[in-house]
């Protein structure tokens, strides 16, 4: 169940509520900062204090274990983000708040000082935690309960999250490897303050959604917030807890992008492209415009699926997510095998994987927002949303520690291992999809488009 939203007209654009589409930008714009940030934190990690652009010379079990706790504390503090919001702010103030944290933290990891770095991701986590969650739920609240334009309405938003990501990617990572890292993280700082203002100029399209129910006069919204859960909201809340394992097993091995993969992409890929040698941090974006040009393929493909009456329940999407996403690794396996053999991995190993990463988040990540926003009680929104960021968080980490594994096991170890059991683990959770689904209670068996 998503917060409850006064039934209000709402304009929409391309049959979706204009509020989408402000939601969209902003976190495009946050996502610029944290993708462009994040595109260039380990290379500034791993770059020797002596070079032309100088880093901070650290081994790269050093940098992927700091990238680990901080990508990590990035989703968990999503935790007490949703706490906050739904117990004090309401997930629109949580949004701002979180909105202008992150243009302070940016703005002081521009400034050449190791304080300046700790104290600057130190706010990024925080505003991370306060916007994350919120902003998410809120889309949700933008769709009256069935309507099937939900998740389609959030791989839009999530489109508007890569847009942000393959830009970032491509002029953060730029900036930082060519003109200084630290003009890197100052640029990221500029265009969230960019995405803050577009949030609080776009308010009258955001009416009745994201307000803190507690000054709510409407007696649902009073209803919901005093009395208990019921049974039905507790099984909702135990199948969303168990997808979770699956988020986290996901993000695990996605995330070697920022890791693992930016590494491999820097010390073992041939990246001459015609005399010119393409900046590792560039294929940080092939994810992100993978997305952009597939997102609403994949979008129509399981909308009309559904249309026909075949499986397309969130859950299952998510399994077939997982299992896409860890094939793609096999393309690491065949990248590495390359490169034991002759000495040079190609491109175009490290294209098909994301690639196939891209497919299997499409199918995973904006659905279990949505699946999110239908199942989480009221009183609780932004709290689960928290949660499933944590999850992420968690997965974060467990990609770090993978990508740290690889220092002793080897990259192709890591990458094959990566590859079997994600594939072994969403086909077991395959097994007991028809139970996980009994524990929805229908949340999903009577989506039909509904007029705003």
């Amino acid at each position: 169940m998503q917060t409850t939203v006064k039934q209000v007209h709402r304009k929409e654009l391309f049959g979706h509520p204009v509020g989408l589409y402000i939601l969209f930008f902003t976190e495009m714009w946050e996502r610029f900062s944290y993708y462009g940030m994040r595109a260039i934190l380990v290379l500034y990690l791993i770059t020797e204090t002596t070079d032309r652009n100088p880093g901070l010379g650290w081994t790269n079990m050093e940098a992927l274990a700091l990238y680990g706790w901080y990508t990590m504390l990035v989703y968990v503090a999503s935790i007490p983000g949703g706490i906050i919001a739904d117990r004090m702010l309401g997930q629109k103030k949580a949004v701002i708040v979180g909105a202008v944290l992150l243009v302070i933290g940016h703005s002081i990891l521009a400034i050449e000082q190791m304080w300046a770095f700790y104290t600057g991701l130190g706010f990024i986590i925080a505003g991370v935690g306060m916007l994350k969650p919120n902003i998410s739920t809120m889309v949700g609240g933008l769709y009256p309960k069935g309507d099937i334009r939900r998740d389609k309405g959030f791989t839009i938003f999530y489109i508007g999250i890569n847009i942000g990501a393959f830009l970032s990617s491509l002029i953060v990572g730029y900036v930082g490897e060519v003109y200084g890292w630290h003009y890197g993280f100052g640029l990221a700082g500029i265009c969230m303050l960019l995405g803050l203002l577009q949030f609080v100029l776009g308010q009258k399209y955001l009416v009745g959604v994201g307000d803190f129910l507690g000054k709510s006069s409407n007696v649902e919204d009073q209803e919901a917030l005093k009395r208990p859960l019921n049974k039905m909201e507790k099984d909702r809340v135990i199948v969303l807890i168990l997808s979770f394992l699956m988020v986290i097993v996901f993000f695990g091995a996605f995330e070697q992008a920022g890791g693992l993969m930016n590494i491999y992409a820097s010390e073992k890929t041939n990246r001459m492209l015609m005399g010119w040698e393409v900046p590792a941090s560039w294929f940080q974006s092939l994810n992100a415009f993978f997305i952009i040009v597939l997102g609403a393929a994949v979008a129509n493909f399981w909308a009309n699926r559904k249309l026909k009456g075949r499986e397309a329940s969130s859950l299952f999407k998510m399994i077939v997510g997982l299992i896409i996403m860890g094939t793609g690794f096999l393309f690491m396996t065949a990248a590495t095998a390359q490169f034991e053999s002759s000495g040079s991995s190609a491109m175009y190993w490290l294209v098909l994987a994301y690639m196939f990463h891209t497919v299997g988040e499409l199918s995973l990540s904006p659905v279990s927002l949505s699946f999110v926003t239908k199942l989480a009680p009221a009183k609780y929104a932004s709290l689960m949303m928290g949660l499933y960021f944590a999850t992420t968080g968690f997965g974060n980490k467990l990609a770090g520690l993978l990508g740290e594994s690889a220092s002793h096991l080897g990259e192709y170890t890591v990458f094959t291992g990566i590859a079997i059991f994600c594939i072994l683990f969403g086909l077991l959770i395959r097994l007991f999809l028809k139970k996980l689904k009994a524990l929805t209670h229908g949340a999903e068996d009577n989506e039909k488009r509904i007029a705003q």
